[in-house]
């Protein structure tokens, strides 16, 4: 039997047998700022997605004396019965004045509300009209940069309990510029990338326990977020501000040309590298709002109506021609390639020209939605609602002379469906009674898709798709989460988030599948295991594929805490064997045809935390990889990292200064250094509060590359040198 099927078999058995527990992210979240995500994002102790959900929530903020139960949840560390007696304590006392109340009041106990304090926003009773806030701003320089360096800016202004403002403003110097038809190429022109100022998120927020209304931007979700959800938490209900700005992690490629109509590369060096933009999420721009509680019979009504017209920017190889394409899956016809976008040339217009390469053209469509959910509670449990939405893509580049729209649309793995219009409708529900909670939603979406694939098994037009979500918690705080999900093969939902594997059909994460996800958390007396099981198939092809987590963590004593993990994914559990490519996408058959890479991964973790005294602490971690690799096929590729962090507060005056280090070694093929990235990495972060209030941080990184591919030894900067800085200003 193969490792894998033994693994998983492995895993059910702890599965089905231990006493499980709390909030489904994958570790115990312990964190004071940002920079802390990163180092669990970073070290594997979080994926993406858990990270994304955090980061939005620790800038976003949650008021104890405000979040509904959905909201409450998504806090780290937190089961439904911590929820649950937070609402009962919340109802009882009218208000949560201090977040401290809790432990006092046997609520929560000292490690969980330390463990959420961070994400906390705490608000005075009947608070005055006197504004409050704060404003941020940051920056980033790397040695050798011979451009500006990006700026960004966030403020939120609350004016009493009540009323939100906020807006992020950013300088970026590699965003290209705005995209225009050119007739003498019968292409898209540009003047390609230069400094430019935005203003990506600017709202007005009115939000009561009765109540809630914005206008600008906002993010919007609902049930298992199948139908309709922009948020980014777990289990989202209503309406979010958003005000985020994110910055990139590594290096960015300063000139992103190609070859073009030239005779030879336009990028005095192709391998520079520079200080990378701040970045931001597009969401929905327009207005939102909704009745929260509207008492009716013996439970309330909840309703929210929403609409946005948002100009939306896409990867430039997202796009085609369909006036000469009839089915963007042909691959081998030249009529069906992505549009060529052309760099505007110096002086002369008819000059020959480069192309741009590898870039996101900003505001090439108009999306214009609108949606709608309204549901009855009896309780806060228990409920029954529907949501839809209905939107169409409009293009913004016209052929410029009759003011006729290009016949532009999204390549087929694109995660817009093509055609230009396109929605979802569904039901939902939740049943919670004792020490279960299951939730539901069925939704069928439409688009206007009108290609078929070879075979038919792509038709368009839309689909159907459920997910069921059970939770089981006892009064021990212990908590399972079974989750099933099925997304037809014709189900397209681009403003969909539900669960789903991390596989793709035609830029879906949430379609063509079936499966079944399993997660939990225990504690026992000084152990903590927390573990996970997907097992899933694609419907298309029935190919069964799988991953699985288990992860244990031993308080040993006060000052020592140690932990190991593995985890495994398949691609492919009917089909063994090496010589596969797990880490790529696809690779090409004998007809040079691409076919979907398999294979395996088992990863293996041991981590080592060290509380010195209380002003030091020490983490170290170790990690190995076997995975499949086309070039080893009668074994394993395999991978190793060491990692070192360091926290420490000097005993400064009033505790003013924090420092953070972090060591990483990397080899991506320990047999061969030379094939893959060997890399060594750190950083400092300091953080030093200024005045009562006010933080300047300052992070300075250093990369080295250490092995000698080509294309690493003609990097520049090398090492790379970076620095961060930040100042938070609250009032």
């Amino acid at each position: 039997m193969r490792l894998t099927a033994s693994w998983l078999a492995a895993a059910t058995v702890i599965l089905a047998s231990a006493h499980a527990a709390a909030n489904p992210y994958e570790a115990f979240i312990d964190v004071e700022n940002e920079e802390d995500l990163y180092d669990l994002l970073a070290s594997r102790q979080i994926t993406e997605e858990t990270f994304g959900v955090l980061v939005d929530l620790l800038h976003r903020g949650v008021d104890l004396s405000a979040a509904d139960r959905e909201e409450l949840y998504s806090l780290p560390n937190l089961t439904y019965d911590d929820v649950d007696a937070i609402l009962a304590y919340r109802a009882e006392q009218g208000f949560i004045a201090d977040p401290a109340d809790l432990v006092g009041a046997g609520v929560l106990t000292d490690d969980k509300l330390l463990a959420i304090a961070a994400f906390l926003v705490v608000r005075e009773r009947g608070a005055e009209l006197t504004p409050h806030g704060f404003v941020q701003a940051q920056s980033g320089f790397t040695a050798g940069d011979d451009l500006a360096p990006p700026l960004g800016l966030r403020a939120r202004v609350l004016v009493g309990n009540h009323l939100t403002a906020g807006v992020a403003a950013t300088m970026t110097r590699l965003r290209s510029a705005a995209v225009v038809y050119d007739p003498v190429r019968d292409g898209l022109l540009t003047d390609g990338p230069g400094v430019q100022a935005h203003l990506p998120k600017l709202y007005v927020a009115y939000d009561t326990d009765e109540l809630a209304a914005i206008a600008g931007t906002y993010r919007i979700g609902f049930g298992q977020r199948l139908t309709f959800d922009s948020s980014s938490d777990y289990t989202p209900n209503g309406i979010y501000r958003d005000d985020q700005l994110y910055r990139g992690s590594g290096l960015d490629r300063q000139c992103t040309e190609s070859t073009g109509e030239l005779a030879g590369s336009p990028c005095a060096d192709d391998f520079h590298y520079v200080t990378p933009d701040l970045g931001w999420r597009e969401a929905q721009l327009g207005v939102a709002g909704g009745v929260k509680h509207l008492p009716l019979g013996q439970g309330w009504v909840q309703a929210y109506a929403w609409g946005s017209i948002a100009s939306r920017s896409i990867y430039q190889y997202e796009i085609y021609d369909a006036a000469g394409c009839d089915d963007p899956r042909a691959d081998d016809d030249p009529a069906c390639a992505a549009t060529d976008v052309y760099v505007r040339p110096d002086g002369d217009p008819l000059a020959p020209a480069a192309e741009l390469a590898y870039s996101t053209l900003p505001d090439m469509y108009r999306e214009t939605l609108v949606g709608g959910h309204a549901a009855y509670f009896i309780d806060a449990r228990n409920y029954v609602g529907v949501t839809g939405y209905g939107a169409k893509d409009a293009w913004l580049v016209d052929d410029g002379a009759g003011g006729e729209d290009l016949s532009l649309d999204f390549q087929e793995w694109s995660s817009r469906p093509a055609g230009g219009s396109f929605g979802a409708a569904g039901v939902t529900a939740a049943v919670g009674k004792g020490w279960v909670d299951v939730g539901a939603e069925v939704t069928h979406s439409f688009d206007a898709m009108d290609v078929s694939a070879d075979g038919a098994v792509v038709t368009g037009g839309g689909g159907p798709a459920a997910v069921v979500r059970a939770v089981l918690h006892s009064a021990h705080k212990r908590e399972i989460e079974v989750s099933a999900r099925y997304y037809d093969t014709d189900f397209v939902n681009p403003h969909g988030r539900p669960i789903a594997a991390p596989d793709e059909l035609e830029g879906q994460r949430a379609r063509d599948e079936a499966g079944v996800r399993v997660r939990y958390t225990a504690t026992h007396g000084a152990v903590s295991l927390r573990g996970g099981l997907d097992a899933w198939t694609t419907l298309s092809d029935d190919v069964p594929k799988a991953e699985a987590y288990l992860r244990a963590d031993v308080k040993a004593s006060r000052a020592i805490r140690w932990g190991a993990w593995i985890e495994v994914q398949d691609k492919d559990l009917g089909e063994g064997g090496r010589g596969q490519c797990y880490d790529e996408t696809f690779e090409f058959d004998e007809a040079g045809e691409p076919v979907d890479c398999k294979g395996m991964q088992i990863t293996s973790i041991a981590r080592l935390r060290w509380q010195v005294d209380k002003r030091l602490a020490v983490s170290t971690q170790l990690q190995h990889q076997l995975l499949d690799d086309a070039d080893y096929p009668d074994g394993f590729r395999q991978d190793a990292s060491a990692w070192l962090i360091a926290l420490y507060k000097p005993p400064v005056a009033d505790d003013r200064l924090r420092l953070r280090a972090r060591l990483r070694y990397l080899s991506e093929d320990v047999a061969d250094p030379e094939s893959l990235e060997e890399s060594l990495a750190g950083y400092l972060d300091a953080t030093l509060r200024v005045r009562a209030k006010d933080r300047l941080r300052a992070r300075a990184d250093v990369f080295v590359w250490l092995d000698e591919r080509e294309r690493t030894l003609a990097r520049t900067p090398s090492p790379e040198v970076t620095m961060w800085v930040q100042y938070e200003a609250k009032f």
